[in-house]
């Protein structure tokens, strides 16, 4: 039986995506959690292309973008929404059936987020999209599907890995099992968290960062590492705030390679634990700095102290700073 040709179910649609971080300290490319509070909105409209067109492309077109200060390109292709827009288009012909002739989606990008800050910007832009148009089109697409074009987008722009894009989608906490084949697992933390994050006027874009990593590292540190990304993975599905905080804490490989290139962060790190923090870390490629807090209140002290060593020790101003739960949503219509 031939399947019925895909076509918009709505006139108008939007939705949201988180915020992430990822890593975690220990779980290079392997961790990631949602927060709440900022985040990027796509809105997405049923758009009329030419009914001989068979490039997917052409089908998606982004009209407007703000909260970029003009940075990004309104080229479908190669923006981290229009390009997850269009995986999302590619999917639903994969997995459902052909797009209805003349179907195409218009975007808008209104981006909450700092471009290169470690807080998975792209992967915002990229879930919220995914998602706006996948509810255009009547979500004929499971939810967890979208983060296979998600990732896609993240590769054209910061690499092919999942820990931004698959807690940006599916909120919480996700242990990335494999990427090839894409192999997710979402981890159920029964606690409460809070965590606080503070982004100062410093962009250290992903690619940059990832140059930096050390090819070879030893044995001891690698054993050492390991123990603390198991311990943070325990911490997570026991609901234990205080192995959470002390794994998060410890990474002996990527955080002692990235922390001397964004100004002041060993001070912050420290000011946020004199000031009560249970942990403190990078934040994906940074230079958002997050630590793991015991409740809100403890989280306002640790906030104020982490700020002031950003300014007196790195030199720099603040343009994002706030405690903030686990997101256990992910991207969501609004």
């Amino acid at each position: 039986m031939r399947r019925r040709a895909l076509e918009p179910k709505l006139d108008y649609t939007s939705a949201f995506a988180p915020s992430t971080v990822a890593n975690l300290g220990p779980g290079f490319d392997l961790l990631g959690c949602a927060v709440e509070g900022r985040g990027d909105t796509v809105a997405a409209k049923p758009m009329e292309v030419s009914a001989s067109s068979t490039n997917l492309e052409d089908r998606v077109l982004i009209e407007r973008i703000e909260g970029d200060l003009g940075r990004l390109t309104l080229e479908s292709k190669s923006n981290c929404a229009g390009i997850a827009a269009i995986e999302t288009l590619r999917l639903m012909e994969r997995e459902c059936g052909p797009l209805a002739k003349g179907a195409g989606v218009s975007l808008d990008l209104e981006k909450g987020l700092p471009l290169g800050s470690g807080l998975g910007s792209s992967a915002a832009s990229a879930a919220a999209a995914a998602m706006a148009t996948n509810v255009l089109f009547g979500s004929p697409l499971p939810k967890a599907k979208l983060v296979e074009a998600g990732i896609v987008s993240e590769a054209a722009v910061s690499g092919y890995h999942a820990d931004n894009i698959a807690p940006a989608v599916l909120g919480g906490f996700i242990l990335v099992k494999s990427t090839e084949p894409l192999v997710l697992q979402q981890l159920d933390c029964p606690s409460d968290l809070w965590f606080v994050v503070v982004t100062p006027v410093f962009e250290a874009p992903t690619k940059k960062m990832r140059a930096v990593l050390p090819k070879e590292v030893s044995m001891q540190l690698h054993i050492e590492n390991t123990g603390a990304c198991g311990e943070l993975l325990l911490g997570i599905v026991q609901g234990d705030i205080q192995s959470i905080g002390h794994g998060l804490n410890s990474d002996t490989i990527i955080e002692p390679t990235r922390a001397p290139l964004i100004p002041g962060f060993s001070a912050v790190k420290g000011a946020a634990i004199d000031a009560g923090a249970l942990g403190c870390t990078i934040s994906g490629a940074g230079p958002t700095a997050v630590a793991v807090v015991g409740s809100k209140e403890d989280g306002r002290a640790v906030l104020s102290a982490m700020k002031e060593a950003f300014k007196s020790e790195g030199s720099l101003e603040i343009q994002y700073a706030d405690v903030v739960k686990l997101c256990k949503e992910g991207a969501k219509t609004v």
